[in-house]
């Protein structure tokens, strides 16, 4: 009976307010499917980041390690592994240099800022649209809140008598603007303030790691 009473609602709401309903409901639906998305995102980040740090200080060959990761094409790359091919590959080209280990340093250091800068964009992908429907969806909603609101005034002033029936389909469209609209924008702002942290966790992860990548390779041979 209810699912039929919101269509039975939906479908004597006025334009204006279907349209806000539609948007929000889409609207909705993307952030769900963001939401899924970037959860499995960072889980298996932090899966194979795990297991790549792992790897990477239990072989005592690099350059085999180096080669392996190679093969791979440059868009494939992700987490410590961007962060070692990138600086590995650095250490390669300055290895017949004439430079002295500080400036060494600098030159790896800004290869994996290059390498974590990637990793950021990967990792703030969809970010975004959470925080534009976190803000923008209770504005939509209110904007169909006020419009329901409205036509409640509408009916009440063409009605002979001040009843119920007269306001009840007006507020009844405000209502489930207004409902709608928070649906859409706390899980958006909720996964958004969620996923930012991650994204934090894993640039750190990373710093560190460029870090200890730059000590070992500015002093190598």
């Amino acid at each position: 009976m209810n699912e039929l009473s919101l269509i039975e609602l939906f479908a004597q709401a006025t334009l204006i307010v279907k349209i806000v309903v539609i948007i929000l409901i889409i609207a909705s639906i993307i952030t769900w499917l963001i939401i899924v998305e970037r959860y499995l995102h960072f889980q298996e980040a932090e899966e194979f980041n795990n297991e790549f740090e792992i790897l990477f200080w239990n072989t005592k060959d690099l350059q085999k390690l180096f080669k392996s990761i190679s093969s791979k094409d440059a868009s494939e790359l992700i987490g410590l592994e961007r962060v070692f091919y990138y600086s590995y590959k650095e250490n390669i080209k300055l290895k017949d240099l004439k430079i002295d280990s500080q400036t060494k340093s600098e030159n790896i250091s800004r290869s994996i800022r290059i390498a974590i800068s990637k990793e950021e964009g990967v990792h703030t992908k969809h970010l975004q649209y959470l925080a534009n429907v976190g803000s923008v969806s209770p504005y939509i909603g209110l904007f169909g809140t006020v419009i329901g609101i409205v036509n409640a005034f509408q009916g009440l002033s063409d009605a002979t008598q001040a009843t119920i029936n007269a306001v009840a389909p007006g507020i009844s469209e405000a209502l489930i603007a207004t409902a709608l609209g928070l649906f859409a924008a706390i899980p958006a702002v909720l996964a958004f303030n969620k996923f930012t942290v991650s994204t934090e966790a894993q640039i750190k992860s990373l710093s560190v790691f460029g870090e200890e990548l730059v000590s070992i390779f500015s002093y190598s041979k």
